[in-house]
């Protein structure tokens, strides 16, 4: 299995001097900004890519650490809650979206899929804030039954689960997370502290009231379940 950056699949269909200079704008970005982030206790390189234009939100920091959590799962079963991963890399594992439609994607309500075979991992990135939240009618609860879905009727055991969610975005896991009630059973911070996209490890203390911006996190967490 082969996870491989492909920095120029966002870009096809697009016209050669267009293509050229956002490939050149990502490059020259990265040359002047920082090229790597710390977390739980690794180091990693941000991400940039044209899809989404990780450089200027959270996705420069979270699809290098699933794309490592992916890397140590190699040859296992893996499932993927939102068609995320596809779009900055070759992937293998199979892929759940409720609204989303691609090739070899599942469309299904999370609460719904009962997989023939359970997962060794699952992971989610800036998904499962969604669920119930985004919904008619809104159902705040449904991301906690999401979560309990997947553990008790997805993951293999022994197996793990890990998510990524924006804080502010979600009202309800704002306020989970307040009364210490988060539904997993460990959880770790990343905290937006420039606008060259520069993140920070932190914790909730330093989180909570960080606001969501404009289809940008200011603050992430990353939370698992391990079984």
């Amino acid at each position: 299995m082969s996870y491989t950056y492909n920095y120029t699949k966002a870009t096809a269909g697009r016209s050669a001097p267009r293509r050229y200079w956002r490939l050149m704008k990502i490059a020259l970005t990265r040359l002047v900004r920082a090229k790597t982030f710390r977390f739980n206790g690794l180091e990693y390189e941000y991400l940039y890519h044209p899809y989404n234009k990780t450089w200027k939100n959270e996705r420069g920091v979270e699809i290098p650490i699933f794309r490592e959590l992916l890397l140590r799962y190699e040859g296992k079963r893996v499932l993927e809650v939102g068609n995320v991963l596809s779009h900055y890399f070759p992937i293998q594992h199979e892929v759940v979206d409720k609204y989303e439609v691609g090739s070899g994607v599942i469309n299904r309500d999370i609460v719904e899929f009962v997989p023939q075979d359970k997962y060794d991992l699952i992971v989610s990135i800036s998904t499962l804030e969604h669920v119930g939240w985004d919904e008619q009618p809104q159902t705040p609860i449904k991301l906690l039954r999401a979560i309990d879905h997947l553990r008790s009727a997805c993951l293999a055991p022994s197996g793990k689960l890990v998510a990524s969610l924006p804080i502010g975005y979600n009202r309800y896991f704002d306020y989970l997370q307040n009364r210490g009630k988060s539904p997993f059973t460990t959880q770790h911070f990343l905290k937006r502290i420039s606008k060259q996209n520069y993140w920070v490890e932190s914790d909730w203390e330093q989180c909570r009231n960080v606001p969501y911006g404009r289809s940008v996190a200011h603050a992430i967490v990353i939370g698992a379940i391990q079984l």
